[in-house]
């Protein structure tokens, strides 16, 4: 069966990153068709009832909607007001950072540490100011750079200038750091020092020793949620609020969405595409495919090794993307008692990671396929903030606990239990009782998110995000501006610049991409 029905685009993947893509070309004008292989739309970001009564979204916070998908689709993303953030630590009383990325600081803790804190803080937010551009631009073409490429990285280079000799030579300097050191150059409190290890590990085979992990901190500072840099929001609804209000835009623009349709294969004549095969629909044809999902997957699997060049295959396959994050999800039938938080606190996020040392020891044995027995994580209430995501009286507990190993050395199906042992007694360290409180857990490793997300390797940004695989080598150089070395395929996910998180920045840029051609 043959569909004639000739479509503009036909994007694969209904994620947010697809649905933005999608609702960008509709805007155009442009007759669009979204294939989702499951039957909700949003992958890891979509909001679901994990046991009876519960529900939570894998992808937990909101802290990097690109403000300019915002403004283009006209989303309404609900309230911007940034939640706080508890650093826990089970020798010292919990601090609180306020406002976007601790703009007030409240608890036991010295005010010139505090004025360190704020000096740092600023410095970092300015130096990660001048990378933010580049998170909607494509990466330079090696080839030949675009007069708007050209202007783009000049304005970098002008911004550099303008932070003056003294911070110019400091940003250089500290490009390459890794994030302990810096850590150690302005701080002495090791409870803010485990928020800075924490933050910039987190989704990465990374700890706070390793070369270059000040970038993930940069990464991290580029967002933004509600205008406000480095700002934390868990919106009402959980995250699965954003991606309907993404596929509504969408829609409007006239978009067609098929959910419980996953494309088969990639259909390539001379070299180039012809359209999407489906088991339901046959061949559904259009001369411009995008591929939403990971990039290996849409290579290797839907288009086919016989259809690229040996060295395109030994890129794809050398994209490192095994993930190191797990999910927890506990149905509470209480809300637990922190000691030394109010409940106010208990609306953001809790953050146990008590020093940039301890996030190391946890990474240690993830290098070595294992996990660690005092994992560090980041836990969020959301039921507190939206009581419609639990039972009258209950409470939902939703935590990225790292380093979770994809390939764990005695496999998942002996590890599962006994790392889940392993979290439930820190967190029992810090809410005792809480033990007692749990009617569910469920905990996704790695290889879960892997096979319910079709995420290969169980990675959030689809492919490490390293300096070796960023900007020109993101997913990998040949495909760097999001036209895949195959004519009339285009590459949207988190595999692709800028990286993964809720930003919609690739789907975006992969729809401005395609509305240009291919140069």
């Amino acid at each position: 069966m043959t569909s004639f029905d000739r479509y503009d685009a036909i994007i694969i993947g209904g994620g947010h990153n697809g649905l933005v893509c999608a609702a960008m070309l509709g805007k155009a004008g442009q007759r669009v068709l979204v294939l989702e292989a499951d039957n909700v739309l949003g992958g890891a970001a979509r909001t679901e009832e994990f046991f009876p009564g519960y529900k939570a979204s894998t992808a937990h916070l909101l802290n990097r909607l690109h403000p300019d998908v915002v403004k283009a689709l006209g989303l309404d993303v609900g309230a911007a007001t940034p939640a706080p953030t508890a650093l826990l630590s089970p020798d010292k009383p919990p601090i609180i950072l306020h406002g976007a990325w601790g703009e007030r600081i409240e608890g036991a803790i010295s005010e010139s540490e505090k004025a360190n804190f704020a000096a740092m803080r600023a410095q970092l937010i300015r130096y990660a100011a001048i990378l933010k551009p580049f998170l909607t631009r494509n990466p330079p073409d090696l080839h030949g750079m675009a007069l708007t490429d050209k202007l783009a990285f000049g304005g970098a280079g002008l911004a550099l200038k303008r932070l003056g000799n003294e911070d110019m030579r400091d940003f250089l300097r500290m490009m390459l750091m890794n994030v302990h050191d810096v850590a150690d150059e302005h701080l002495t409190d090791d409870r803010l020092k485990g928020l800075l290890a924490f933050e910039a590990a987190l989704g990465s085979h990374l700890g706070p020793r390793s070369p270059t992990s000040l970038l993930g901190l940069y990464y991290r500072l580029t967002g933004e949620a509600g205008g406000q840099t480095g700002a934390q929001i868990i919106p009402s609804g959980g995250m699965g609020s954003i991606v309907e209000a993404i596929a509504n835009a969408a829609r409007e623009t006239g978009v067609e969405i098929r959910t419980s349709e996953p494309a088969a294969r990639i259909v390539i004549e001379k070299g180039r595409v012809l359209g999407v095969e489906t088991a339901a629909s046959g061949l559904i044809v259009s001369s411009t495919v995008i591929s939403a999902i990971n990039p290996r997957t849409a290579l290797l699997d839907l288009v086919g090794a016989p259809e690229l060049d040996t060295g395109v295959v030994r890129k794809v396959k050398n994209i490192r993307m095994e993930g190191n994050v797990a999910k927890l999800h506990l149905a509470l039938s209480a809300l637990p008692e922190f000691p030394g938080l109010r409940a106010e606190a208990l609306a953001g996020r809790l953050l146990i990671a008590p020093s940039a040392d301890h996030v190391e020891r946890a990474f240690n044995p993830a290098k070595y396929g294992e996990f660690s027995p005092e994992p560090v994580m980041e836990v969020t209430l959301p039921s507190v903030s939206d009581p419609s995501l639990a039972p009258a009286g209950g409470a939902v507990l939703s935590a990225n606990v790292v380093y979770a190993p994809y390939r764990l050395k005695e496999g998942w199906d002996k590890g599962k239990a006994k790392f889940l042992k392993a979290i439930m007694t820190v967190l029992e360290a810090h809410a005792p009782g809480i033990g007692k409180l749990v009617q569910h857990a469920e905990l996704l490793t790695p290889a879960d998110i892997e096979q319910r997300y079709r995420m290969p390797g169980g990675h959030w940004h689809h492919g490490e995000l390293q300096v070796d695989q960023m900007l020109l080598n993101r997913p990998f150089f040949g495909a760097e501006q999001y036209a895949a070395p195959v004519d009339g395929l285009w590459l949207a996910s988190a595999g692709s610049h800028p990286g993964g998180g809720v930003s919609g920045a690739p789907g975006m840029n992969a729809a401005r991409a395609v509305m240009r051609g291919r140069r």
